[in-house]
Formats: C-alpha cells, structure tokens, sequence
C-alpha cells in the first residue's frame, strides 16, 4: 500500500471535515486515534491531490459470521486500508446465523450485516435491502452419518438443521430432490452452533449446515457421507451471500452504502485469486481458528471481483442471479408475493461503487 499517500489523504480529510462542521444522519466520526494518519509523517504535497475532496468519517456496527466467506473480502477492506481511504471505520460482531444479524439491525444495534442464502428470503420479504453482492456460494451441505449414503435413506430419521438459514434451504432442496419432503424426516431445529456437537455425539443421523460446520463434520464423523451441496442444484438455483442494511439505513445513508461497497469491491478484487493464503491469515485470527482450517474453506464458493460485480450490476447478469434465487423460494413457499429484484436489491449503488 502507498501508506504515505493514504497517511496525508487522511490527516487532510479530518482536518477539512473537522473545521468546515459537516454532518448529517451518520454516526459521530472515528476518535482522531483511529486513524493512523495524524502519527504518521506526511507524504510529499505533490503526492496527494489537492482537489482531493474531504468525506465525512463514520463509524459502523458490522454483522458477520465466523467463515472465511463472511470475512474474506470486509478483513482485506480493513487490513488494505480500502476502508479507511473512505474515512469508514467498523466495529466487528459475530453473530451464529443471518436471521440473528437480521433481528440485531431491527434493534438497531447493527448498521450493516452479512448473509448467507437463507436469510435472503427476509430480504424479498422487504425486511432488510440487498447492496452488495459477496460471492457465489457452495458451502452448504446435507451430510449423512454413518450409515446413510442416500436421501432417501433419512426417512424416519433425526435430521438436524436451523430454520430461516441456508441450512433449512438446502435441506429442503435435497428432500424434494427424492421426491420426500420435512413430515418424512424427524426434523431437529437448532441453532447452528449446536449442529456439529449433535451430529458428532450421535444425537442426530445427519446434518445439513454450512462451511466451516459442515467441513468439520466430514472431518470428525467417521463414515459421514456428504449427501448433497449447493452445486447439486445449480442447474436451477443458485446460492449467493450478500451485505444487507435495514431499508431506512439505505435511503439515509446511500453516499455511506457507495464509499463501503468501493472499498469492499476493491478488497475483493484484492483477495479473489491471489491473496487466498493471506486472506485466511486474517480471517483466522478473527474467528481464533488455526489457519490451516480456515485456508480449506477457500473451496467454499466462486469468488468474484469488486469489478465482476459492478459489471454484472450493470449488464443484469447480477439481477439474473437474485430473479434465479427468488424463483427458488417462490417455488418451495418461502416468500410472499413476486416483488421486482430493484424493489430489495440496489444494483445501483454496485455500479457506482465500480467506478474505481
């Protein structure tokens, strides 16, 4: 990074925002301390353009997940400096699952938030707007114990999975795919940090959860058999993880949804193919797992580039992608009504936040 560059741009951008007063909804600005740039030496004048203008600092309560899908691109924004070049700062959360993040924003004591497949279905629902798109996943699976090398084979059988998720989704997916359906299994329903333990202690025959959960499982259940993923599907849905806000958040706040999406898109850009190795380093101090495990669920989805995301916002592959997904959901009776992809995803701010 050009840190002497991004030290001045910084240290010129408070003292600009800090004598000419402005403020608006956002949150209060970052304490000085948080920036490095007020301790760091000054780059030389020429380095920094002077028609750089300032932007407001804000300080954002952020929602994740403990996966490498989760962090992989928000750790970069922070660690590249992406972030700080917009003057936003975050203030990291860990929360089990989408639905709790989504619940947390309701409350208000989370401004933006991660989701997996399952939570989307809240957001066609209208109760939370889609920004950002974050990648394609297939980190979910239905995982058979021992013994249980079919689908069918979970009749009459204790099926752990946690409603509202991904994990529910596919789960439902995988029934209907052997023609079976939730009254034909015993069906456990549990919060997500509990699925691993019960599968492991023979509480359950089978499981269906996401990475890092569902790596563990195969990992540590002998003759665990995994049933069926998110590619199993893909010739008629597709899996995406996304950043969310509260709908009020984004028609306040839209220059703040723009400047973190850049950042993000940038990250991702960053992290999409050549930094995997470190990426995990980051994510793993984070969720205080070793590396090695994290670095695994690299596999866990189709990592896209900030600039693939803008262009597919743009030319409606992006749109494509929520049309296919909400066509799922319609069909297995998880949302209300038809509503328009723009009425909950702002494929706007993606195009704009491209223009990097």
């Amino acid at each position: 990074m050009k840190k002497k560059v991004l030290s001045l741009v910084l240290a010129t951008a408070m003292a600009v925002s800090m004598l000419a007063g402005c403020g608006n909804n956002q949150q209060a600005a970052a304490p000085a301390e948080s920036a490095p740039a007020s301790t760091q030496a000054a780059a030389p004048a020429e380095s920094a353009p002077a028609e750089k203008e300032a932007v407001e600092q804000v300080t954002l309560n952020l929602a994740y997940m403990p996966n490498y899908g989760s962090l992989w691109s928000i750790e970069n924004a922070i660690e590249q400096g992406y972030l700080a070049e917009e003057g936003i700062t975050v203030n990291l959360t860990e929360f089990a699952d989408g639905p709790g993040i989504i619940a947390a924003m309701e409350s208000g004591s989370i401004d933006i938030g991660y989701i997996g497949q399952g939570a989307h279905k809240l957001c066609i629902n209208g109760q939370a707007t889609i920004f950002a798109l974050s990648h394609i996943s297939n980190g979910d699976m239905l995982i058979g114990g021992p013994g249980i090398t079919s689908i069918e084979e979970l009749a009459g059988k204790k099926v752990a999975y946690s409603s509202g998720t991904s994990s529910e989704d596919i789960l439902v997916k995988s029934l209907a795919k052997a023609g079976m359906t939730m009254d034909d299994i015993v069906a456990v329903d549990m919060d997500a940090t509990g699925i691993v333990s019960a599968i492991i202690s023979g509480g359950v025959d089978a499981a269906a959860t996401w990475s890092p959960n569902s790596l563990k499982i195969l990992e540590e259940v002998e003759g665990a058999v995994k049933l069926t993923d998110n590619m199993t599907f893909s010739d008629e849905t597709i899996s995406l993880a996304s950043w969310i806000v509260m709908p009020k958040f984004a028609e306040e706040n839209r220059d703040v949804l723009v400047r973190f999406t850049r950042a993000l898109f940038k990250a991702m850009d960053y992290a999409a193919n050549d930094h995997q190795q470190e990426t995990a380093a980051l994510v793993a101090k984070q969720v205080a797992l070793d590396e090695a495990t994290v670095y695994e669920q690299r596999g866990d989805a189709q990592w896209l580039t900030g600039k693939e995301v803008a262009k597919g916002a743009a030319d409606g592959t992006v749109e494509g992608y929520y049309e296919l997904q909400k066509k799922s959901f319609i069909e297995a009776g998880a949302v209300e009504g038809d509503p328009a992809v723009s009425d909950y995803v702002l494929l706007d701010v993606m195009v704009e936040a491209g223009k990097y």
